[in-house]
């Protein structure tokens, strides 16, 4: 939405709906879904924590490890997306 006064000086708001996951230690953690570059499910246990089911890709170059399944973060991020 945008708000201009007098023509002047314009404002322009926008609502961030963030994805609300659960990270390695049962922490939660926000996450904008227009980040998300990609998803996958981590390959062996070697390198993670066993509660971990997918890898969030994002366009920041983060990768970010959540507990839930990479089917349920794409149905999180299809709910808040038009």
């Amino acid at each position: 939405m945008m708000s201009c006064l007098s023509g002047f000086a314009c404002i322009i708001l926008a609502a961030v709906e963030w994805m609300l996951l659960t990270g390695p230690g049962g922490q939660t953690i926000q996450l904008n879904p227009d980040h998300i570059v990609s998803t996958r499910p981590p390959r062996g246990n070697e390198h993670f924590h066993k509660d971990i089911h997918c890898l969030i890709h994002t366009t920041d170059g983060k990768l970010v490890t959540v507990q839930e399944t990479c089917e349920r973060v794409q149905e999180l991020r299809e709910d808040i997306e038009p």
